[in-house]
This record gives structure tokens, C-alpha cells and sequence, in this order.
């Protein structure tokens, strides 16, 4: 028997689910019969004259705008979302939508897949249309503005979930980032003792390198995490100097050498063969680095290889890492660098994470003024990451010339004439007294006391020039200590410095309503510290 030819188009037409293509806001731009047909209209009044979301009934709209676009906009695709779409005789339909979004030329375009699903629904459907029916003639007017009020109420009510789930994911970060910040301080006044020891072993040397190098990259994540809606948004501070990619490259490697061992990977790294200077935030940059390195360790099977390696190309330098590892299928590649992004195969082994590793590499990329391109052949064929930076001004007129690092040596904080005795008050007894000793290990006469109350009785005798306050203190916290500081004679032209793990905005803004002269973030960075004794008290 001759089986029956049918084209593209008619296969299209006739296909056993609806298919529509919509663009991002939901306007049809193309539909096949099977949906005219289910809908009860023609292709010609619903391409460009209607959004798929329109046709939803209200419960479905408000599940469209607080649900399935969000998830869209996030992930790219949806499966399987039960909605409700109204027929042209007003009569509802019960349908299962899929929807994948992707990029066509330059714009978005949105793909949907919609099946009927009657069965499992016929008999509550019939029952509640014979009731609609039944009631329709007297109480359709007050029927309407009841369901219209509850629409308002259940989308208000919504809004509103959404707006407090969304504070309380700040709170959250803040309170995380706050609680992940008391334990750095610490770590980071140890880390300032032994700058000041002398040290002629050449392994504790380069410890105490490694230490103060993941120390600084630490704190900075943990800002990162405290302003993670500033990440979203683009709006991340860099901290640009003068730098060698090489160098960076090492410590990348450094860090993520870890993770490449444990998965018994070979890790090929070939530096540049001269060097090659940026104007880049050194902190950010080995973090993107190290990302993709990660990334690339995480996603190689057991054995595999990594290279990494960096060269001058037409002006930039190009960084790359490339891996012998599960590979991205060509229709993923435009999703890579999305936000929460989590392709298959790569989610059966995920080692854990937020999903914004290389949006977040994206991001910081673009404020370098660079690119990141992702090259793969296909699922089992391995991936390149390959990075492009613009070189600084000096490598460009001196390309084979030698590279110095722009960066000012940071300077120790040390005693002035106006500033020699330092009350450090702080109730994590860690963090005060290694505090206190580094200071005390520069020439300053420091005391330090583990509450509020003992540290104002103290005053008066010590009469300090300088007082290093944290704010949450138990009992009497930091600004009621402040602000009882301010009201003494001994206390008035005395140097406050609010030393705390909360960074916001409204954070800084309460300390110097309190009185505070400065606010420092917690690990306290010594080289900002000597700034602001230094600097002195600014008058209000």
C-alpha cells in the first residue's frame, strides 16, 4: 500500500497538538489549524491581532504573569503547565503547554507546543458549565464583579508573596553574608601578625601568600553575596589596577587545582610568552577565571583533560580554557551564560551551586569592557571558554617590553602625633584581642574590652584618640555605645570607627546618624584602616 505524501506545511498544519510561535511579549505570529480549529478561529484573527496570554482564562493570566513568565525568563523553557484557554464561544478549554524560548536573528521568539486535556477533566468541567447555565440569568452582573474583585485580591495577594519572599531573600544574603564575615575577621588579624614577624622560611613565606591571596578573594565573595541584586543588575564596583594575565593565571590555577585533582584531570596551562597588561580588577578576573576552570573540572569526566592557556590577539589578550568533557548540545550554546542556567546532561553532575556561575562570569566580563564567546561541536565533544580583554595602553606601545605592576604597595597603619591609643571594642573575643595585638605590634597602646558597658567605664582613664566599635554587641549595642561616647568630654573629638558585618546602605547611614566618623566592613582591611586613622576625624 502507497503511503500518502504529505509537505512540511501540511505536516505543520495538520500536526496532532497546536503549534504557535509568539514573540516575547506573547503576540502570535504564526499558528497551525489544528489550534484555529481547537479555538474556534481563524488563523487570520489571531496572527498579529492576539497574545497567547490573552485567550487564558483569569485564573490563567494571573498563573501566566506571577508563574510560567518569571520561570520563562529564567530558564528559557517551560513543560508541561496546565492552562485554561477561553474557545471563541467562550466555552473552556483544558490544555498542557510547552514553551521554549530562543533567539532569531535579533529578536526573541517564544515556541509553543498546547495538547488538549479533556478526559481527566469532562465531568468537573460539564458539571460546573450546567451550573453556569442555571445561574447565569440572575446573577451574572454580580457574579462578574465578585470574580473581577477576586481576581484583584488574588493578584494582590500575590504581588505581594512575591514582594516579601523577595525581601526576605535579601535579608538572608545579608544576614549569611554577615554571619560568614565574623569568622574572616579573625583570620584576617592573624594574617596581619604574621606580615608583621619576620619570616625566613621559604614554605611559610609562600603559606602565608596563598593565605592572604584566598583571604582577599573570600572577602570579596562574601561582598558579592551581600549584594547579589547588585550582581543581577550589573551594578558591581570594580576595584581596577595594572596587572599581568599571567600572574592571575597562576593564582586561577592555584585555586582550583583542588577540584581538578579530585577528578584526576591534566591541567595544560601555557602562560603568555610576554606580558600582557590589563586594566582589570584583580580579585574579579582570577574569579572569573577560576569559574571557568571550575566549571570546566566539574563537567570533564574522571581523567580528562583541561587546557588553559593565554596570547596577545589583535590588540586583546585571549584567555582559553578548553576541556575534553561532556560538551554542550549547539541549541543549549545561546543559554550558557542565562542565569540560573543548568543544562542537561551538565545536571547529572552538577557538584552543587546557584546556577549563576557564568552568568555572573558574563556580567563581570562585560564591566571590563571584554567578551566571552563558548564554542562546543556538541554533547561529548568538549567546550571552549575563551576570554577577551582589552590590553592597557603600555603593553600596546612596548609589546616586548617588561611589565610592572601599577599598583601602589599597600603601607601598614602606624601611630601618628593625633592618634596613638586605640580602644578596640568587640564581643567576639577573637577577633578583639588578635586585633588588638596586631596593633599593638605597630607601636600603639591598645586595651580592648568585649562589651559596651566595660568599654565606656574604661574611657575616662584611657582617654583614647581612637575607638574600633563593633555594633553588634550584646546587651548595649554599638550605636547606644556611640552616641554615650559622643556625650562625654573625653569622647568628643575621639576617632569612631563602626567595625561591622553589615555593608548596606542603610547600614552606613546608621552609623553616622550615631556619630560614627567611618564604617568598615569586617575582615577589616588594614591598609584602609591606617587610611582612616590617618585621615582623622572628619567634623560634622
Amino acid at each position: 500500500m502507497e503511503r500518502p505524501h504529505l509537505t512540511d506545511e501540511r505536516l505543520y498544519d495538520r500536526a496532532a497538538c497546536g503549534l504557535l510561535l509568539t514573540d516575547e511579549n506573547g503576540l502570535i505570529c504564526r499558528c497551525n489549524q489544528t489550534f484555529c480549529g481547537w479555538v474556534g478561529l481563524p488563523e487570520n484573527e489571531l496572527v498579529g491581532k492576539r497574545r497567547i496570554q490573552d485567550m487564558f482564562t483569569m485564573g490563567g493570566k494571573v498563573f501566566h504573569q506571577t508563574h510560567l513568565l518569571p520561570l520563562l525568563q529564567m530558564q528559557g523553557s517551560v513543560a508541561e503547565v496546565q492552562i485554561d484557554i477561553r474557545h471563541a464561544d467562550k466555552s473552556v478549554l483544558p490544555t498542557l503547554i510547552n514553551i521554549f524560548r530562543r533567539k532569531e536573528g535579533d529578536r526573541i521568539v517564544d515556541e509553543l507546543a498546547v495538547f488538549i486535556a479533556t478526559d481527566r477533566r469532562a465531568y468537573e468541567r460539564e458539571l460546573l458549565h450546567a451550573r453556569r447555565h442555571a445561574e447565569a440569568s440572575l446573577l451574572a452582573l454580580e457574579e462578574t464583579q465578585k470574580a473581577l474583585q477576586e481576581n484583584r485580591d488574588e493578584l494582590g495577594r500575590a504581588n505581594a508573596e512575591l514582594a516579601r519572599a523577595d525581601r526576605q531573600k535579601d535579608e538572608f544574603l545579608a544576614t549569611l553574608a554577615h554571619e560568614l564575615r565574623n569568622p574572616l575577621a579573625p583570620l584576617r588579624n592573624v594574617l596581619e601578625i604574621f606580615k608583621l614577624k619576620p619570616l625566613d622560611d621559604p614554605q611559610l613565606l609562600r603559606a602565608r601568600a596563598v593565605f592572604e591571596r584566598q583571604m582577599q578573594q573570600m572577602s570579596h565573595l562574601v561582598d558579592d553575596l551581600m549584594d547579589i541584586s547588585r550582581i543581577t543588575q550589573g551594578r558591581v564596583e570594580l576595584r581596577r589596577e595594572r596587572i599581568n594575565i599571567a600572574e592571575l593565571m597562576r593564582q586561577a590555577a592555584e585555586a582550583s587545582q583542588a577540584l581538578i585533582d579530585a577528578g584526576a584531570h591534566r591541567l595544560y596551562m601555557t602562560l603568555p610568552d610576554h606580558p600582557l597588561l590589563v586594566d582589570a580588577d584583580p580579585t574579579r578576573l582570577t574569579q572569573i577565571m577560576t569559574n571557568l576552570l571550575n566549571n570546566a573540572a566539574k563537567y570533564t569526566p574522571e581523567g580528562g583533560s583541561i587546557w588553559f592557556d593565554a596570547a596577545e590577539e589583535n590588540g586583546q589578550a585571549a584567555v582559553r580554557v578548553r576541556d575534553s568533557g561532556i560538551g554542550i548540545a549547539a541549541y543549549h550554546l545561546a543559554n550558557v551564560f542565562t542565569m540560573f542556567s543548568q543544562l542537561e546532561p551538565a545536571l547529572a553532575r552538577s557538584q552543587g551551586g546557584l546556577g549563576i556561575g557564568l552568568a555572573l562570569v558574563k556580567g563581570l566580563v562585560t564591566l571590563h569592557g571584554g567578551t566571552i564567546d563558548v564554542f562546543s561541536e556538541g554533547v561529548g565533544c568538549g567546550s571552549e571558554f575563551v576570554l577577551r580583554l582589552p590590553l592597557a595602553a603600555e603593553i600596546l606601545n612596548n609589546p616586548t617590553g617588561s611589565a610592572q605592576n601599577a599598583a601602589s604597595t599597600p603601607q601598614s597603619v602606624s601611630p601618628t602625633d593625633k592618634a596613638k591609643r586605640i580602644l578596640v571594642v568587640d564581643d567576639n573575643r577573637d577577633a578583639a584581642d588578635l586585633l588588638g595585638m596586631a596593633l599593638t605590634m605597630q607601636g600603639f597602646s591598645v586595651t580592648q574590652y568585649y562589651d559596651g558597658s566595660s568599654a565606656l567605664s574604661a574611657g575616662p582613664a584611657f582617654q583614647p584618640d581612637v575607638v574600633i566599635l563593633d555594633i553588634g554587641l550584646p546587651g548595649m549595642d554599638g550605636y547606644t555605645v556611640a552616641r554615650h561616647i559622643r556625650s562625654q568630654p573625653w569622647g568628643e573629638q575621639t576617632l569612631l570607627i563602626a567595625a561591622t558585618g553589615w555593608g548596606q546602605q542603610r547600614d552606613m547611614e546608621a552609623t553616622t546618624a550615631a556619630g560614627f566618623d567611618a564604617h568598615m566592613v569586617k575582615p577589616l582591611d588594614f591598609t584602609e584602616l591606617g587610611e582612616v586613622i590617618n585621615k582623622g576625624r572628619t567634623p560634622h
